[in-house]
């Protein structure tokens, strides 16, 4: 079924029966039902109880195979225990969708699996699909349909509007909402997904994509089941012009042990999310306040006023503001440039005491005459030296005079400049907050979350486009079959890494003493032996390791040296040979691997080698395959990427180079996901701009039996 198919059942439904039906308004089974009534749903209701004739003051039926009509939806308030029962009903009564409210399913252990799998089967044998279970429900605000128990709808219902939520956790979707109403943000449609055994967070998306009611998508997100989907999601909602803002959730190791218990699936690695996320096109926040902010904002500038950078003029009455403005403004990665000569000399003409860099302090005479403040903002406002205006007025609404002064100037701007992006800073009072932001005003109530905001909206911009792709086999033809040795040791590693266009040192591997000096004398000195076997990974821990060779003495002394050390650290190991590589000198070292991660299977990483990555943690990552440019982009990431580039005089690395290797490790470890679980090469040795890189060490690791890669 294509992801997102048939949810308009859940939600647009136009009729809803309720299983578990209550009187009680209090009770899961009995709150769907008041909230609907109270809402004004236009569509019918059937109140599913055998013991009442009538519930809050609807007929009541036996069950769903005696309505008058097959629903489209129908809400499961049952113990987990009857639910399947219920569902298979709904099955054979012709249902379209159905919700199941209830937990204790998979989350709990076997035997909440085997009762969620009878869900799913039901649903498969015809179609119908199964939102959760253990899971909050949907709400379509415009259509009033609600398929919720959620506390949060008890007091008023959100406005309808343009912002579509979606979430795998009911209570922070639910709070969401929430935040969004509370703002005056309005909302188009509601789902949380729980257990996902049917209906997935891609589904969702893939929905709000479609979602002529929808302009932006919020997503939270405790984890993935299936990559393939919620990419493909991504990229729809992309194509459809719709960001997606992802909170994703479970970021340290006990939040993704919880996550996991929460909803019975593997958590994979957060690093990847990320990646995946913004190659999807998905922008994630790592807040709930970012969240909110950004939903809102974006809600309220699409589909044509992002801003086109992150270029920001900072306009304020105060040098402090302007000052702690500024701080924050650097810390969230937004640029200020100086304003034009004409802006500053209108400023300076309007304030000859102001000071009309930026940030702009233009002093509290700014707001003294209406006149005043609508030069200065004009000017500010149509300089096309920013992407956008930023402006705090902290205190100016709360002082009747001052905010006649800023209300009616702000209107005339907005109506003066329409295209152009002034966000402000306000705290209240809510009245006037409520009076800005219908004029069209994106509004956030502190510094560091305005900017954050803004510079998120930039990248906004950026994460729409779509990025260019790289696939397996650029030419087109099969990737060539693993050499039998490949898996083995060292040697047949870097033999088939130098197939796939990793460069490697003319290496031999002999099997005594003479034919190693032999190699030595022709490879020329001094030259490096290393043991070769399928048990020594880390050969250095078994003295498996001589450097600086420099006569054919010194390597037969070596080579005997090797294998009585190895062969006492470790005399079960099988030794193939050793390996007889030439010393070679670079200006800087990388470490390049790739690893299998659960969910979304082969991922490249690279990193400087050393404590940058070990202690520091400062690596790249990105699900395989990559293009050059794209691993380019990954090595801009590092944050001592200044060092390859030629810091403080040193020469610059050939990091055109190191992208060529990323690319061509990338696709060979996805033209070999069914047999390699990880790759390492520490490390890959760059030489200076134009001299190339090369692989100095390899090692390959197969999937443990019975755990290789799903096609």
């Amino acid at each position: 079924m294509r992801v997102g198919e048939g949810l308009d059942a859940l939600l647009q439904p136009r009729s809803i029966a309720i299983i578990g039906a209550s009187q009680d308004p209090a009770k899961i089974g009995g709150r769907p039902l008041h909230l609907l009534r109270r809402y004004g749903y236009a569509g019918q209701i059937y109140p599913i109880n055998p013991k009442a004739a009538e519930v809050q003051g609807l007929k009541a039926y036996l069950s769903v195979m005696d309505v008058p009509e097959a629903p489209d939806l129908a809400l499961i308030a049952v113990e987990a225990e009857k639910a399947p029962d219920a569902v298979e009903q709904c099955a054979a009564r012709g249902v379209r969708g159905v919700v199941v409210f209830s937990s204790g399913f998979a989350e709990l252990g076997d035997a909440g699996e085997a009762l969620q799998e009878r869900l799913l089967a039901a649903g498969r044998r015809t179609g119908m699909r199964i939102l959760g279970p253990n899971c909050l429900g949907a709400v379509s605000i415009a259509d009033k349909s609600i398929a919720t128990f959620s506390i949060v709808l008890e007091e008023s219902l959100p406005v309808a509007g343009t912002l579509g939520i979606v979430s795998q956790s009911g209570n922070l979707g639910s709070f969401t909402m929430r935040l969004a109403s509370e703002r005056g943000v309005g909302v188009s449609r509601f789902m949380t997904t729980g257990n996902e055994c049917d209906i997935d967070i891609a589904d969702g998306i893939a929905f709000l994509a479609r979602d002529p009611a929808t302009r932006v998508i919020l997503c939270c997100l405790e984890t993935c089941r299936d990559a393939g989907r919620l990419i493909a999601s991504l990229e729809e909602a992309r194509e459809a012009g719709k960001p997606v803002i992802a909170l994703k959730i479970g970021t340290s190791a006990a939040g993704q042990a919880a996550a996991a218990s929460h909803t019975g699936a593997l958590a994979g690695s957060d690093a990847v999310f990320d990646a995946v996320l913004a190659r999807a096109g998905a922008l994630r926040v790592h807040s709930i306040e970012e969240f909110i902010n950004l939903g809102d904002a974006a809600s309220m500038l699409l589909p044509d006023r992002l801003p086109r950078g992150p270029r920001v003029a900072l306009l304020t009455a105060s040098g402090g503001f302007g000052i702690l403005l500024a701080d924050a403004a650097h810390a969230a990665g937004l640029a200020m440039p100086e304003l034009s000569e004409a802006t500053q000399r209108a400023i300076l003409d309007t304030v000859p005491f102001a000071s009309a860099r930026n940030p702009i302090d233009a002093t509290a005479q700014m707001s003294s005459r209406p006149e005043m403040l609508q030069k200065i903002l004009s000017a500010v406002v149509a300089d096309d030296t920013c992407d956008a205006v930023l402006m705090p007025l902290p205190l100016s609404l709360y002082v009747p005079r001052l905010r006649s002064i800023y209300i009616e100037t702000l209107r005339s701007i907005r109506e003066q400049y329409p295209d152009r992006i002034l966000m402000l800073c306000v705290r209240g009072p809510q009245d006037a907050v409520a009076e800005l932001r219908a004029m069209g005003y994106p509004i956030i109530d502190s510094f560091d979350g305005c900017c954050a905001t803004l510079a998120a909206l930039a990248k906004l911009r950026t994460a729409l486009t779509k990025p260019e792709t790289a696939s397996i086999a650029p030419s087109g033809e099969r990737p060539a079959p693993l050499p039998a040795d490949a898996l083995r040791h060292e040697f047949g590693a870097k033999r088939a890494l130098a197939a796939a266009g990793i460069p490697v040192l003319p290496e031999r591997l002999v099997q005594d003493a003479e034919a190693a000096a032999r190699a030595a004398a022709e490879i020329g000195f001094p030259v490096v032996l290393k043991i070769a076997s399928p048990d020594l990974p880390h050969k250095t821990e078994v003295g498996g390791v001589k450097i600086g060779l420099a006569s054919v003495d010194e390597v037969r002394q070596a080579y005997a040296e090797m294998l009585r050390s190895v062969a006492v650290k470790a005399p079960q190991a099988a030794i193939d040979g050793v390996l007889v590589a030439p010393t070679a000198k670079g200006i800087a070292e990388l470490i390049l691997g790739t690893t299998t991660d659960p969910v979304f299977g082969p991922v490249v990483m690279v990193g400087l080698g050393g404590i940058f990555a070990e202690i520091i943690g400062d690596v790249a990552v990105q699900t395989a395959p990559v293009s050059e440019s794209m691993a380019m982009q990954m090595l801009r990431s590092l944050k001592a990427f200044a060092v390859l580039d030629g810091a403080r005089g040193r020469p610059r690395a050939d990091i055109a180079a190191a992208a060529r290797a990323i690319a061509a490790l990338s696709r060979f470890a996805a033209a070999h996901a069914q047999a390699i679980s990880e790759i390492d090469i520490n490390p890959l040795l760059l030489m200076p701009e134009g001299q190339g890189a090369v692989a100095l060490d390899a090692l390959l690791v197969p999937h443990a039996e019975g755990k290789g890669r799903k096609s």
